[in-house]
C-alpha cells in the first residue's frame, strides 16, 4: 500500500480534504447537488521554519487543523441554517470595530474556547476526581493509572453520548466516507463508489487515533510530575500539553508511514476506538468524498504512477 499525504475531516453533509497547501471542503447541499470549495492553507512553518523541529510540528498542526476545522464546518453548516436569525447590537459593534478582522478574531477566540473546554473536561477534571486519593494511596503510579483509566472513560463515555444524536450519526458516516476514500487511493485503485466502498473505514492517520494516543502519553509524562500543592500539579500538567501533544502527532506521523508489526500492535487501539467515530456510509456520501479529493489532487495521475511503481511506500 502507498502512503499519501492527503488527510481529511468528515463535516456537516460533507468532507474537507487537505494535501499539503491545498485545502478542498465538498458538501451535499439540500438540493442534493455537491458544491465545492477550494482553498490554499498556507503554514505558519512557511514563516518559521524552526516550527517544522519534531514535536514543535506537532503542536502547530494540531492548532491549525482546529482552526481549519472550525472554518470547514461553519462553512458546512451554512447550506443548513433553517432560519435567518437578526443580527444583534452587539455583532453590529463586533464587525464595526473589528471590520475585515472581525471573523479571525471570532475563530481565534472558538479554537481559544474550544482548546480550554477540552482541556478542561478531558485533563483537568479527571486529575480533580482522583485527587481525593493522594495520600490515601501509597503508590503514586497507582493513582496516575486511574488517573489515566478515568481520563480515556470520560472520553469514550462523551464519543458514545454524541453518538446517540442523529446529525453526528450522518458525520461519523462522512468519517467514514473520508476514510475509505483515502485507503483506495493508497491501494492504487481509481476512486469510484464501487472501489471506494470495499476499503476499510479505518485509517492510522486519523485524528481520532491522535486523541487517543494523547490520553494514553499522558499517564507516562504525568508520572514525573510530583510537587506538593494541586495547583502547581494543575499547571505543571498544562505546561506538558503541547508536548504530549507533540509525541502524540509524532508517533502518528510514523504510524501512518510504517507496516511494523509493532507499530500496527499500538495503533491497534486507536483504530478499535474509529469503529465509534466512523459508520458506513451510502453511495452518495462516497461520491462527496471523492469530490473533495479531487478538489487537492489529479487523483488519476498519481493512481496512474502507483501502477507504473513510480511512487514507493
Amino acid at each position: 500500500m502507498k502512503r499519501t499525504t492527503v488527510g481529511g475531516q468528515a463535516v456537516i453533509e460533507g468532507v474537507m480534504m487537505r494535501n499539503g497547501k491545498k485545502c478542498a471542503i465538498a458538501v451535499r447541499k439540500p438540493d442534493h447537488t455537491i458544491e465545492m470549495k477550494k482553498m490554499i492553507q498556507t503554514s505558519v512553518t512557511e514563516k518559521y521554519p524552526f516550527l517544522r523541529l519534531p514535536i514543535l510540528r506537532g503542536v502547530v498542526n494540531f492548532i491549525e487543523s482546529m482552526v481549519v476545522g472550525i472554518q470547514t464546518l461553519t462553512y458546512s453548516a451554512s447550506f443548513y441554517e433553517e432560519e435567518e436569525v437578526e443580527e444583534s447590537k452587539f455583532d453590529r459593534w463586533f464587525e464595526n470595530t473589528f471590520k475585515d478582522k472581525a471573523e479571525t478574531i471570532l475563530m481565534g477566540f472558538t479554537v481559544i474556547v474550544a482548546l480550554f473546554m477540552s482541556i478542561g473536561i478531558f485533563m483537568v477534571l479527571p486529575y480533580l476526581m482522583t485527587g481525593f486519593l493522594e495520600g490515601r494511596v501509597a503508590s503514586h503510579t497507582v493513582v496516575l493509572i486511574l488517573e489515566g483509566i478515568l481520563r480515556i472513560l470520560i472520553f469514550l463515555g462523551y464519543i458514545i453520548l454524541i453518538s446517540r444524536m442523529e446529525d453526528i450519526q450522518r458525520v461519523f458516516m462522512y468519517h467514514g466516507a473520508e476514510h475509505k476514500t483515502i485507503n483506495c487511493l493508497e491501494h492504487g485503485e481509481d476512486l469510484t463508489p464501487e472501489n471506494v466502498k470495499k476499503y476499510s473505514r479505518l485509517h492510522k492517520r486519523c485524528g481520532t487515533s491522535f486523541l487517543f494516543i494523547v490520553m494514553f502519553i499522558s499517564i507516562f509524562f504525568f508520572f514525573f510530575i510530583k510537587t506538593d500543592t494541586v495547583w502547581m500539579r494543575i499547571v505543571s500538567r498544562l505546561l506538558l500539553i503541547p508536548v504530549i501533544a507533540g509525541v502524540s502527532y509524532e508517533f502518528i506521523r510514523f504510524a501512518g508511514r510504517s507496516n511494523m508489526r509493532i507499530v500496527n500492535i499500538l495503533s491497534k487501539p486507536g483504530m478499535m476506538l474509529q469503529k465509534l467515530t466512523t459508520r458506513e456510509p451510502d453511495a452518495e456520501m462516497i461520491e462527496v468524498a471523492i469530490k473533495s479529493v479531487e478538489g487537492v489532487m489529479d487523483w488519476k495521475t498519481y493512481v496512474q504512477a502507483v501502477r507504473n511503481g513510480e511512487i514507493e511506500d
